[in-house]
């Protein structure tokens, strides 16, 4: 049991330190220098919340940067069910961007990303139904697992178990769980499955990191009984950094993109609150590791090593590093003859990186192509280079999968490059790449892992790897690398890329959700994209038997991988009003692939591979539109307009800053994109145009916004105030304020049936108050809640209509929820006649 965990370990720390961005670490002198001084401290930190964007960043750099800590954040979600202000991106592919922007906070914090399998489902407000569409045995179970794989001192909760309803009701959940598992960790009988991975573990104590926000304000903190508090003073500046903690924190934080919360650095005092909660109590407030020995005396054997770390720390020379080298390979042996299995990966792993860094060792194996398939040949450059008078040799190459390449003893000169060729073969059953919380399908509270050693890993799983083996003073020293592309752009210069493993064929519906309101057929086109050269076969569709596919299947030829054809099926609808899933095939060789290829890029994240069934939602429903022609102005980002023209509408998207008169009197109506009012100041200074607009007799809809960072207040002709209120629970009940609207009967005859099977919640941010001049259309609540009326607001605004919802079309239209196209239709045609 021991070596199995050792090696897991090994495994978590490297997916840690090579998760973002492939580039390679460059270490300058202080940073070296830094890095030995954490050698030297074996002292272990968890932070525990619930979401992307959760953590503390200021407590998380400051633990790890001035304590020199081991610190790492357990977020029990990947951030699934929030909001993206960056793209179109919504639940697991938002999760995905969310995972790779908490991995770059992690790496410019120093603090390490754990995740358990919990699905962010969406807003709750309460743990007791959190816990119960999470498992709340199988989140427990993650959460007990990562804390006896991570062996912290201590425990800090973002978030306070006693005020069950105050906030989100994961917050609340993760504390609970944090204080359940606390109590369990140390025991064997609890989940004793997980030792044959790990071992049982008693952390010192867990805090609950408060501060004035759950006090209501900082008058009321000011006042409040400290005793049972300890404060750290985080506001410290670090000169071999240059930075301040707050700066550093920030810069952390500002990588929570797609929600918003890039945000500038302070300086100066500033601090922390840790309420103790559960363990040995804490006699002396200045010191959080009180009673626990941070030191290499807590290893057996390790005393000696902690004494020649220091001799390292005082005799380390900036200007020149390579001379701490004899002395850190005399450490590597020492920390490899331990027969402790916790610190010593954890050691071995710093160590080799500071050994590297001091030598200027630069090892990397770089892929002729940043895609590759199963059963192909991947060729590979491989570079090592030793930059400084430590003599070494290269000594031993090996790669997963095993390269058929020979390999002889190189001599590593100061400052030649080393370059040697690789061709790795790849097996057929090489794993796709693909985010393995993804690979199976869950459920709506859980996401799917089978093999127990990837729980709590942050990261895609990527196997293609070169081992270097690298003599110093007769020291064998083993370096990893994953294999990585890169390449040089014009603008960019060098970027790095993720290596990604690809099916030969991948397909994808031109729509994702396909609209049929008739007995018409339709033309539903299909892409088909290679994978790899010289590849032909044939497409298929596969529909229910009352639904017909002309023709059966489309021939497709391509000479180059990465070639796209777009073919064209007819598809005649059932006679009967349903949803049915269209999933496309393409077959080659016997082979069929059912994969549908999503890349996710942004600048700020590394390139993110999804791969999920190639399927679209048919609609066959009764929807009935006018010819109404629609401008939409996008706001932070949302699918709603691809949406609108499958019901059949035109649609032209302006950007706020084309906005005038002129310009509107081409169309209808205008559709206001999600949080526009919290994201495009442009449109602010449009406002009296929009509203003269609809005082000429058209129609405008304003989705979402959020209350709390609005650019304007004067949203609407008429006073009309947001608030954070909504309807988590989809599938609550909807009462009709206003049966007898005609935004309820016409041109669709709207019934609470129109309400069922909407997807995460029905809606959010909804006014609390508003002028006279709004009719209330529709009231719903979640349970033990009162009644609220915000849904859908119509004001009659000179011969138009200005229309407010907080309804979640942005969610029901995407994942093809017939009622929410039903109610859009009406929206669009409310006729300037309305009383």
């Amino acid at each position: 049991m021991p070596h199995f965990r050792l090696l897991l370990l090994c495994v978590s720390v490297l997916i840690f330190e090579c998760s973002f961005a492939q580039a390679p670490q460059k270490p300058n002198a202080s940073e070296i220098y830094t890095q030995i001084q954490k050698l030297n401290i074996l002292a272990s930190v968890l932070y525990i919340a619930a979401h992307p964007d959760d953590e503390n960043t200021s407590l998380i750099s400051y633990l790890s940067n001035e304590k020199k800590a081991r610190t790492a954040y357990l977020s029990l979600t990947r951030g699934d069910g929030g909001q993206n202000l960056i793209g179109t991106e919504l639940r697991e592919l938002l999760g995905v961007i969310r995972t790779q922007e908490l991995l770059a906070a992690r790496k410019v914090d120093g603090g390490e990303q754990f995740f358990s399998r919990a699905n962010d489902f969406g807003f709750s407000k309460n743990p007791s139904e959190t816990l119960e569409i999470w498992n709340k045995e199988a989140v427990l179970s993650d959460v007990v697992y990562i804390i006896r794989q991570f062996q912290p001192d201590i425990i800090i909760n973002r978030f306070d178990a006693r005020s069950p309803g105050a906030t989100h009701g994961h917050h609340t959940s993760s504390a609970l769980l944090s204080l359940e598992a606390f109590d369990q960790t140390n025991k064997p009988e609890i989940y004793p499955d997980q030792l044959k991975l790990v071992a049982p573990w008693q952390a010192k104590r867990v805090f609950f990191n408060t501060s004035w926000w759950f006090y209501g304000s900082k008058e009321k903190f000011d006042k409040a009984d400290k005793s049972n508090m300890m404060a750290i003073e985080t506001g410290v500046y670090y000169p071999l950094i240059g930075k301040s903690n707050q700066e550093i924190a920030a810069l952390s934080r500002s990588n929570h993109k797609s929600q918003g919360f890039g945000t500038s650095g302070s300086r100066g005092e500033e601090y922390e609150y840790l309420e103790f909660l559960k363990g040995d109590p804490l006699l002396d407030k200045s010191n959080l590791f009180e009673g626990i020995d941070t030191s290499w005396n807590r290893v057996e054997g390790g005393k000696a090593i902690g004494e020649m770390v220091l001799e390292i720390d005082k005799n380390y020379d900036f200007k020149n590093p390579e001379a701490s080298i004899p002395d850190l390979v005399k450490v590597y042996v020492m920390i490899q003859a331990l027969k402790e299995d916790h610190w010593k990966p954890v050691k071995l792993e710093e160590i080799k990186k500071i050994i590297a860094a001091c030598s200027g060792l630069y090892i990397e194996a770089v892929a002729a192509n940043q895609e590759a398939v199963p059963g192909s040949k991947l060729k590979i450059k491989v570079e090592a280079i030793n930059r400084s008078a430590v003599p070494m040799q290269l000594v031993g190459l090996n790669s997963v999968p095993e390269s058929n390449s020979p390999f002889t003893v190189l001599e590593l000169a100061n400052n030649k490059v080393r370059n040697i060729d690789l061709e790795l073969p790849l097996g057929s059953n090489t794993n796709y790449t693909q985010p393995y919380w993804l690979s199976t399908s869950g459920t709506e509270g859980m996401y799917q892992v089978d093999n127990p050693k990837q729980i709590g890993l942050p990261d895609i799983i990527r196997d293609l790897k070169v081992s270097f083996t690298i003599a110093i003073n007769g020291v064998r020293i083993p370096f990893e690398r994953e294999v990585i592309y890169k390449y040089s752009d014009p603008k960019k210069g060098e970027v790095y890329a993720p290596l990604d493993i690809i099916p030969e064929l991948t397909s994808s519906f031109v729509d994702r959700v396909v609209l049929f309101n008739s007995n018409q057929p339709k033309n539903i086109q299909v892409r088909v994209k290679a994978g790899k050269d010289a590849i032909k076969g044939n497409v298929e569709l596969d529909l229910p038997k009352d639904w017909t596919v002309i023709p059966n299947s489309i021939p497709f030829t391509f000479n180059k991988k990465g070639e796209e054809k777009t073919v064209s099926f007819t598809v005649n609808p059932s006679t009967q009003y349903e949803s049915v899933v269209a999933r496309s095939t393409a077959i080659s060789d016997g082979k069929r692939f059912d994969k549908e290829q999503i890349s996710i890029e942004y600048e700020h994240i590394p390139r993110q591979q999804v791969l999920r069934p190639a399927q679209s939602k048919f609609l066959k429903l009764d929807l009935k539109i006018g010819t109404e022609k629609i401008a939409y102005i996008m706001g932070a980002g949302d699918e709603v307009p691809q949406s609108l023209r499958q019901m059949g509408y035109e649609v032209s998207l302006l950007k706020a800053e084309e906005i005038s008169l002129e310009k509107l009197a081409a169309f209808d109506v205008v559709i206001i994109g999600i949080r526009a009012y919290n994201t495009l100041p442009a449109l602010v200074k449009v406002q009296n145009i929009l509203f003269d607009f609809v005082k000429e007799g058209h129609n405008m809809i304003v989705q979402y916004n959020t209350a709390g960072n609005l650019l304007t207040n004067e949203i609407a002709p008429f006073p009309l105030k947001l608030s954070g209120d909504r309807v988590s629970e989809e599938n609550a009940e909807v009462r009709f304020l206003a049966p007898n609207h005609s935004v309820l009967n016409f041109p669709n005859i709207i019934t609470s049936a129109d309400f069922k099977g909407w997807k995460q919640e029905q809606g959010l941010n909804y006014p609390k108050e508003w002028d006279a001049a709004f009719t209330p259309i529709l009231s719903s609540n979640d349970k033990g809640e009162t009644e609220k009326k915000g849904a859908l607001l119509i004001a009659k605004y000179g011969r138009g209509n200005y229309i407010y919802t907080g309804l979640s079309f942005f969610r029901e239209l995407s994942e093809g929820v017939s009622g929410a196209y039903r109610l859009m239709a009406n929206l669009i045609s409310v006729p300037e006649n309305e009383n």
